[in-house]
């Protein structure tokens, strides 16, 4: 007998603030500590659950080893307090493996398998390298020199990027201005406050050495804010940056996204959950789609991924109201946006990862936290995530306010 789908509601929705890599002030959180930091406080959110409705956890992480290895999910929720009823899942679509996440337990609501569900996304790049601590590539990839670029990590990814800014005729000078533009929104959102309702404030303790005493000060500090956007950001301090992946190429590390370390989580329930625990649903997952393109231009992929998430929510792309585009570089992000025709007043209002920063496998869930909130900030209908992928994917996930 078929089932009736269910929908999937948002009822709470937080991030960390997000820390640059190896140099900032996450450079020595761990990656699951972060994780059961978003656990506990999105569990906060909604006093009138029991945690124990809580059925299982689904937690993106990109280069799941090391320090978020084993099993990310399931160590942050222990961490965190949960009922040990509550289960765990890592998975890992790269960069979109925060979106994945939450369309996974969507859809675990969707046909009736679950009523509670959290999706979360982790990711420190201070404690665990792009590539991994000892990546191991197929040999046979070797074969054809393009597909070295097919792995759409590191150095290849910058490669691919440079072949969109080729490809779709993006200038340096339109990247510069396009990164100037994603801090300049991103300190201005930071003065006008629109970050405080997704973001939990996170205790960071810094240890100190006093060779005389031979005694260790703790000091501790609140960290609210992101931290990647740089007021002394000009388009001529851009302009003057050399090149990284090519020398007679175009991207840079100023128009390129931050690495970064910063985690997210969300909250669904069906609509028996909401009623039963008299929860106030902020949003409805409506639609995820996940395409594939060819891995040396994988930053095109939201080209494939949006068109495909429109027509499953039965929706047009002027009824979109606001749109967390990832900008994993400027090139991709505006051969993304001048291919699908996007409103540039509708992407990124509060800047993007050039200037907030790129947590990989945690990226997803935490831009969903944003538009979750943006769209009750400022009384808009539908938002949507998307972002390019490595290996050559794009993924879209929309959402509505309800």
């Amino acid at each position: 007998m078929s089932k009736q789908i269910q929908d999937a509601y948002i009822v709470a929705a937080t991030r960390t603030p997000i820390g640059r890599s190896h140099r900032g002030f996450f450079r020595n959180t761990r990656p699951d500590d972060l994780l059961a930091t978003v656990l506990r406080a999105a569990v906060a959110q909604v006093p009138g659950l029991d945690p124990a409705a809580i059925e299982d956890i689904i937690c993106g992480c990109a280069i799941p080893e090391g320090a978020q290895g084993l099993n990310v999910a399931r160590i942050g929720a222990v961490l965190a307090g949960l009922p040990k009823s509550v289960g765990g899942i890592t998975v890992n679509r790269f960069c979109a493996s925060g979106l994945s996440a939450v369309q996974m337990a969507a859809d675990r609501i969707g046909v009736g398998e679950a009523e509670v569900m959290i999706a979360a996304g982790t990711e420190s790049m201070s404690m665990v390298p792009m590539m991994g601590n000892s990546p191991s590539l197929s040999p046979a990839i070797f074969a054809n020199p393009d597909d070295i670029e097919s792995y759409g990590i590191a150095y290849g990814m910058g490669l691919t990027a440079e072949k969109v800014a080729q490809q779709w005729k993006v200038s340096r000078d339109d990247q510069d201005a396009f990164a100037y533009q994603s801090h300049m929104k991103a300190l201005a959102a930071m003065k006008a406050g629109e970050f405080g309702d997704e973001i939990t404030p996170v205790d960071v303790e810094e240890r100190s050495l006093d060779l005389d005493s031979a005694e260790v000060g703790i000091q501790t500090r609140t960290v609210r804010l992101d931290e990647g956007a740089r007021p002394d950001t000009s388009v001529e301090g851009l302009g003057k940056l050399r090149t990284v992946f090519s020398a007679r190429g175009s991207v840079t590390a100023g128009n390129s996204s931050q690495t970064s370390d910063g985690a997210g989580a969300l909250i669904l329930a069906s609509e028996a959950a909401v009623k039963r625990f008299g929860l106030k649903p902020l949003a409805r997952f409506v639609s995820y789609a996940a395409r594939g393109v060819p891995p040396q231009i994988m930053g095109i992929g939201p080209v494939e991924a949006i068109p495909a998430a429109l027509r499953y929510a039965g929706l047009k792309q002027d009824d979109i109201d606001w749109i967390e585009l990832n900008e994993a570089f400027a090139a991709q992000s505006l051969a993304v946006m001048r291919t699908l025709g996007l409103d540039p007043a509708k992407v990124n209002p509060m800047g993007g990862a050039i200037a907030l920063g790129h947590p990989l496998g945690a990226t997803g869930a935490i831009r969903a936290a944003t538009v979750v909130h943006a769209l009750q900030r400022k009384n808009l209908k539908y938002g949507m995530v998307t972002m390019c992928v490595g290996m050559g994917q794009g993924a879209a996930g929309i959402f509505e306010r309800v």
